[in-house]
Parts: C-alpha cells; sequence; structure tokens
C-alpha cells in the first residue's frame, strides 16, 4: 500500500486547533480519547491532521471540550472531512511543500493583507516581472524549477479574479515599486499592471512612500496576512529564505496584526497611491 500524504497545512491546523481546546480544558491526550471511546494513538493522527475528522465529531469534541464558541466551532466544522485536493496538490512533488500551502491558505482566506518592501506581491506580479525574480534565485534555478514556479504563481492570481474574489489590501513599500526586475520594459508594464489592479472593486494597494520616512515595526520583514472565518484562525505567511513559513500562534497573529496596521497609517491613501505609481510610470 502506498504512504498516505503528508496533510496539508489545512489539515494541520485543524488538529492543532483541537489540540488547543483540549489542552485548556485539562485533559490529557489520553483522557480524552477514554470519553470517545478510541486509543490514544488515534487522537495523536487527529491532532496531528493525520486522521480524517467529521465535522459531527468536531462538534462533540468542542462540547466535550467545554467550548461554547459558536463561530468558532462552526468553522472548525468547515474544515474537516477527507483530504480535498486542490489544483495546487500537483505541484506537491516538483515545488517545496509551502508553495501548495500558500496557494491553499489563499484559496480558503476571507481576505489578506498583504505587507512588502522589496518585492511587488506575487499575487500582483506580471509574468514577466515574475521571470526575472526567480531568474535572479540564488543559488540559480533550473529552467523547469523556473517554469513550476510561474505557473504556479499565474495560477494562485485565480483567487482575485473568481466569483467570489478575494479581498486583498497590498501596502507596498516604495523601494518594491524601483526594482528594476526584467529591464525598463517590464517595470514599466508591471506599473501599469499595478494602476490597472488597483481599480479592481476587491483590491486596494497603498505606497509607503520614501518621503514620509518609510519606518514601521519589522521594516525589511514581507508577510502576508490572511484573515480566517474567525480571528482565531487568521494565519501569517512570512517570506523566508527556504521559501514559506507560517505563523498562527496568538502572540505572532497580534504582532504582525499591529505591523500591518502601522504600515497601512504609513501609507498614502488608495488614490494617492495610484497617483503616486502613475508618476513612478512616467519616470521610467
Amino acid at each position: 500500500m502506498p504512504p498516505s500524504p503528508p496533510p496539508t497545512l489545512r489539515q494541520r491546523r485543524l488538529g492543532a486547533e483541537l489540540r488547543k481546546l483540549r489542552e485548556r480544558a485539562g485533559l490529557s491526550s489520553t483522557a480524552a480519547a477514554a470519553r470517545f471511546g478510541f486509543q490514544q494513538a488515534r487522537m495523536s493522527m487527529i491532532e496531528a491532521g493525520r486522521h480524517a475528522v467529521s465535522a459531527d465529531r468536531v462538534r462533540a469534541m468542542a462540547r466535550s471540550y467545554s467550548c461554547t464558541d459558536d463561530k468558532l466551532i462552526d468553522a472548525l466544522a468547515d474544515m474537516t472531512g477527507g483530504r480535498t485536493r486542490g489544483w495546487w496538490d500537483e505541484y506537491r512533488e516538483h515545488l517545496p511543500a509551502g508553495f501548495a500551502d500558500l496557494a491553499e491558505v489563499e484559496h480558503h482566506a476571507c481576505g489578506i493583507h498583504a505587507c512588502l518592501v522589496i518585492h511587488i506581491p506575487g499575487l500582483l506580479q506580471t509574468l514577466d516581472h515574475a521571470r526575472a525574480v526567480f531568474l535572479d534565485a540564488a543559488p540559480p534555478l533550473r529552467a523547469y524549477e523556473v517554469e513550476h514556479r510561474l505557473s504556479h504563481r499565474m495560477k494562485r492570481q485565480a483567487v482575485l479574479h473568481r466569483s467570489n474574489p478575494l479581498p486583498y489590501t497590498a501596502v507596498i513599500h516604495e523601494a518594491a515599486l524601483r526594482m528594476e526586475f526584467g529591464g525598463m520594459s517590464t517595470v514599466r508594464a508591471q506599473l501599469q499592471h499595478l494602476i490597472e489592479m488597483s481599480e479592481m472593486d476587491n483590491i486596494t494597494i497603498r505606497v509607503v512612500p520614501f518621503a514620509g520616512g518609510g519606518t514601521f515595526p519589522g521594516t525589511g520583514q514581507s508577510f502576508d496576512y490572511a484573515f480566517g472565518p474567525v480571528p482565531q484562525l487568521d494565519t501569517v505567511q512570512l517570506d523566508v529564505a527556504p521559501g514559506c513559513q507560517f505563523a498562527d500562534a496568538d502572540a505572532e497573529l497580534a504582532k504582525y496584526r499591529a505591523v500591518a496596521d502601522r504600515m497601512e497609517a504609513a501609507s498614502l491613501d488608495p488614490i494617492a497611491s495610484r497617483d503616486f505609481i502613475h508618476g513612478l510610470l512616467r519616470g521610467v
């Protein structure tokens, strides 16, 4: 029998949230398993995201753990069932696991607040800009690796154009807008693309200019703050050298919400930001 595929980030998150509820109830894994009539090993598998659990089971576990937050319980129940494959699963054998996990987070998010200092957000990049970024990677990527990453990045952008488009706010530092990936023709096309995307109802683009000081806590750290159906299920995706890193601890969520708020406060409003990008475009 072939080995079971590793759990997705969403499955691991469901298990982790069930473990948090159990621990807050003061129950050991063994004691909780006994309540539900199964072995401790099965409980461990559920909390690791490696064993499917039904919505009814999740509701029963939450009640047993004395959870009274109906919105959280409903949100956890919605995360249940067997592994549902998304288009991103086809990339798991070709790209680092974080790439598929990021696409899964974006697909299920209720909204995303992206904060970037050096790069244009992946969801707003043109094909040529993205190619130039990947060709600049260190160590260099092989040609087929570049193509896999390009295909994956372009497919991710569908969340902005679907029938229920993802609400998306991008706060971009002026430094990122001035990076010359791919040469001047690519830069001009990228700036024009940002202007056009900023006119979509579900997309807000704000620029942090050098002129206003452009400083805020965590300067230099780019991240996406993905909103879940309830605040407890928010997720932060950090850009790190190997690819993607995810954070969801309460303290980390609070920290990055604060950084996002401070970065937005340092930015121009959406109309002024569009005018700012127009000005850059006229100068290249």
